[in-house]
This record gives C-alpha cells, structure tokens and sequence, in this order.
C-alpha cells in the first residue's frame, strides 16, 4: 500500500466486501459473525471476538467469535463479565478512531497453556447514533502499530457494524411483535369455538346422565360419567394452552432468569435440593429457543421429583455464540437407559421437543446411579 490510490483502492474493498456481508442478512448473529470473519481474514488475524451490550441490562455478552484460543473456547466462565476493553468503552474511553488500540487481553493475563501466543488485541467501539452496541476485538500473535489508515478504517467497520447491528434488533422487534399478535389470535380462536364446543357437549352429557339415571340403565351411566371426566379435563387441557399462548412461559425474562426463578420456585414446593450454574445468560437467544428450553429444564425437573427419588439435581446453562446447551442431573434411582423411549411419556416429550429445535438429546442413566439429560440446541445455522 505504497501510494494513496492503491490503499484507497483496499479500503474500498474491504468496505464493500463487509457491506456486502452484512447485507444478506438481516438476523443480528448472522450479521455479526459474517463482518468479524471478514475483518479477521482481511487483516490476517488469528482470532476475534465481539461483545454486544444487551439492550435491557445493558449487560456485555459474546455474540461472536473466531478461532478462539482453548483457553477461553473450553472455558466459558472466562468470557464472563467485565474486562479492561470492555470497562473502558462503557466508561466512554473508545471514542473515536484514535481510541481503537491495541491492549493486553485480560482474560488471557496470567495464562500460560491454550493462549495459541496471542495476548494483545485490538479493541473497535462499535455505536449507532451515539448509543454504545458493544466492542470488536481482533487478536495476533504478531502485532504491528496500527497506522492512521488502519486505524480509520477499523472505526469505519465498526460504523458499518453499528448500523447492521441496529437494523437486526429493529427487525427481531417487529418479528416479534407479529408472533404475539398471532398468539392470542389463535388463543381466541380456541376459547371462541372449540372451548365453547366442548362445554357444550359436556352441558349436554350431563342432561343424558340425569335421563338415564331415572332408568337405571348402569352401563349407560358409567359410560356418560367417563366420557364427562374425559370432556372436563379437555376443556381444562385448552384452558391450559391458551394460557400458554397468551403468556410466554419466561414472562419477559431471559432464559437464565426465568430457569432461576422456577428453580427457587420448585425447591420451595418439593423437597429437592436443585443446584444451578449459569455461563452466558446475558446471551440473547431466539424467543422459540427460550420457551423451549425451558419446557424442557420443567419437564425434566417434573422428571426427577415423580420419578428418580432424588435428594439432589443439578441445572447448569451454558450458552455461546455456536449453542446453547442446558443439563439437568440428579442422583436418584436411575434406570435402563435403552428402554426408556419406549416405556416413558415424559422423556418422549423431552426428545420431541429437542427435535423441534433442531438439537440433540442425549441421556445417560444406570439403575441405582442418578440420571443426567443433556440438550444441545446448535445456533447460528449450525449442525450438531
């Protein structure tokens, strides 16, 4: 890049080919995860990473990353909370192009085994309109001074980025406020008709079991009773669903907080100990995802209080930008695993559900060993 036309020429390019991937998508991960690889390929960088803020909490989770050393890749933990880069750019110290520096990663200090010899990386302020987003970090083992051209051109990514990025959330919210509306039009659509239809035929049953009583025709009679008991618990089976439909199961909350929140519920009302971990809760997944997941931590820990004979269970969460994978344990009865999707309703459910977001279940159980259900839900289009 001697001359001024010809570095003109690879800012344009670099430019282009980040517009270009940030406009095939309008989902957030995507968006996100397209611009830091053609960041880190275009400036031959080893790994990256990029913190967004959550819009509620205002809380830093890691929306992307590229080749992450193992250090941090099989450590979640360690891409938890604040950090210097992180801290300074909320503090307000990232303004500007002459603020994307190259720092010393904290979470890397100290460490010595799985860094890949990376420790210093560059920090890009991503905001859209002066409201802060998050920050992109691109790491090498072999850092030059970044010169005023780079510098530039870094802090325009990070606009592009910005706008990609606020253009993403405005389409989810409109996504989402569709699917509410769609919500409780179905949720009338059943108390309208089929709700009231079988009220009816339960107010008529009830009219043939008085006429049959005076007959005494006792067949007749408990037959009319059982088809009653089946007509009332359907109706209470659609109250049931529209409340479902009408409320999402989290009631606002991210995932992390409504599992927490069930799990103070649950430990009050039975007598189980229920231990819970959490890494990358703040992590904002897709509405489906969330309610599904946390069916199945309910159903599991349904689970373990009727079936295991449990003292102890264990829910732990860890969600990163490839999956989000939830585990419930206990140390109870146990039994034959490969009998179980043939003999138990409540674990066919789990596996159903699983399947409906596209992930995996796996379980593992022995007689007199405690059971432990793994859900593993790939995000970002991956395949598991």
């Amino acid at each position: 890049m001697a001359d001024k036309p010809e570095r003109k020429n690879y800012e344009l390019t670099v430019l282009n080919q980040i517009a270009e991937a940030l406009n095939r998508s309008v989902d957030l991960d995507e968006a996100v995860q397209a611009t830091l690889a053609q960041v880190a390929h275009l400036l031959d960088v080893q790994a990256g990473w990029v913190w967004l803020l959550d819009e509620e909490s205002n809380a830093p989770y890691l929306a992307a990353n590229q080749a992450l050393p193992p250090a941090l890749a099989n450590k979640p933990s360690r891409m938890e909370g604040g950090c210097y880069c992180l801290d300074s750019f909320r503090d307000g110290d990232l303004e500007g192009a002459a603020n994307v520096n190259v720092i010393e990663c904290t979470r890397l200090h100290g460490l010595v085994d799985g860094t890949d010899g990376l420790r210093y990386h560059a920090s890009i302020p991503l905001y859209v309109h002066g409201k802060k987003l998050g920050v992109l970090n691109v790491a090498s083992t072999d850092w030059r001074e970044l010169s005023d051209d780079d510098l530039r051109l870094l802090y325009t990514v990070g606009d592009l980025l910005g706008i990609a990025i606020e253009r993403a959330r405005l389409y989810e919210k409109s996504v989402q406020l569709g699917a509410v509306e769609e919500r409780n039009r179905l949720a009338r659509e059943i108390h309208d008709t089929l709700a009231q239809s079988i009220s009816a035929v339960a107010l008529q049953l009830e009219s043939a079991d008085a006429l049959l009583e005076e007959k005494a025709a006792d067949k007749a009679h408990f037959a009319v009773q059982k088809a009653l008991q089946l007509t009332r618990e359907n109706i209470e089976e659609i109250r049931r669903s529209v409340l479902d439909l009408r409320a999402a199961p989290l009631e606002g909350k991210r995932l992390a907080e409504a599992l927490a929140a069930m799990i103070d519920n649950l430990q009050a009302q039975w007598n189980l100990t229920i231990n819970y971990s959490v890494a990358g809760g703040n992590t904002p997944l897709p509405v489906r995802v969330e309610a599904g997941l946390y069916r199945i931590a309910q159903e599991a820990l349904t689970n373990v209080w009727r079936h295991a004979g449990a003292e102890l269970a264990q829910v732990s969460l860890v969600v990163t930008p490839e999956r989000a994978q939830l585990v419930v344990a206990d140390n109870g009865r146990g039994f034959d695993a490969e009998q179980v999707f043939g003999e138990r309703f409540g674990l066919i459910g789990l596996n159903e559900r699983t399947r409906l977001l596209g992930g995996v279940l796996r379980l593992e159980s022995e007689v007199g060993q405690g059971t432990r259900v793994q859900v593993t839900i790939p995000l970002q289009g991956e395949t598991l």
